[in-house]
């Protein structure tokens, strides 16, 4: 996972810089008068997740150690490469941004408490979780400032920011190629000697947090951009926080085995999903068209 914990915030630096090209403050503001779609996408994430995730290593009969380390990262938010999914399928982005900084700072507190109601229930040991403030600033870091560097440039230069939004579409698709074959090969052994134990639950699991994501709001009647926003920020997990808690804080490298298989999987499931997405695109029109006659 090294090259993952230097290139992937690098490569997500630069990604972030390229998404707030395509925003303006109104974006925001407009996700502050509609907070139905934002609400129900924390829901799906601080909610049905764990529950899915408690039921999931109960049908799989994970070790207890790996138990944890799933419950560790359903408790993680959503992941920065969220935004840039959402980005690549035409989902509302400044939603995603916005949720990623609300989960981030939510996760501080909601965390610690699943992970330590984990380890009570599943007992691997005399382990416990503390408040992550350095990891939640870190996201932020991560997110905020490039965002509100493009759309400073966006503000002074719109033309050029006009200009930029195709480029920065191919260069976000070659980025993420480059990160999601570079984090496999970095990890090829601890990914090949893992993935028959750890390799069905966290795609069953990467599948449900994008379907639960996506369905939810659909049925709350939340219009598709922000469905797709929700999707990927519910169903893209911040795997390397995961990793780092059960490392460097539980000191259980084991346990941050499930976070690892996930980080790897993640990306192309989550490009598969959208590609999903996008073909439903018509019947979602024609079932908008249905509602209004």
């Amino acid at each position: 996972m090294e090259f993952a914990a230097v290139a992937l915030p690098l490569a997500l630096g630069i990604i972030m810089y390229g998404l707030g090209l395509d925003l303006t403050p109104a974006d925001f503001v407009r996700v502050g008068k509609q907070p139905k779609a934002a609400a129900v996408a924390l829901a799906c994430q601080l909610l049905v997740l764990p529950a899915v995730c408690f039921g999931l290593v109960l049908l799989f009969d994970l070790p207890p150690i790996l138990a944890v380390g799933m419950m560790l990262l359903a408790a993680s938010p959503g992941g920065t490469t969220a935004n840039l999914y959402s980005h690549l399928f035409r989902g509302d982005v400044a939603l995603n941004i916005s949720l990623t900084a609300i989960n981030s700072v939510i996760a501080v507190i909601t965390l610690p408490i699943i992970t330590n109601l984990a380890i009570a229930y599943f007992q691997p040991g005399d382990l416990s979780v503390g408040l992550q403030f350095a990891k939640t600033l870190e996201v932020f870091l991560i997110v905020l400032v490039p965002v509100a560097l493009g759309m400073t440039v966006r503000a002074w230069k719109p033309d050029f920011a006009r200009a930029m939004d195709k480029p920065v579409r191919i260069a976000s698709v070659l980025i993420l190629v480059l990160v999601i074959v570079g984090s496999l090969a970095s990890s090829f052994d601890l990914f090949a000697s893992n993935f028959l134990l750890l390799g069905g639950i966290t795609t069953a699991f990467c599948i449900v947090s994008l379907t639960v994501g996506y369905i939810v709001p659909r049925f709350a009647r939340i219009e598709k951009p922000q469905a797709i926003a929700s999707a990927f920020e519910v169903g893209i997990h911040n795997a390397t926080l995961a990793i780092v808690i059960a490392q460097g804080v539980l000191g259980r490298p084991d346990m941050s085995l499930p976070a690892a298989i996930y980080g790897v999987l993640m990306f192309p499931i989550a490009a598969l999903f959208g590609l999903w997405i996008a073909r439903r695109a018509p019947a979602d029109l024609a079932h908008s068209s249905r509602k209004s006659q």
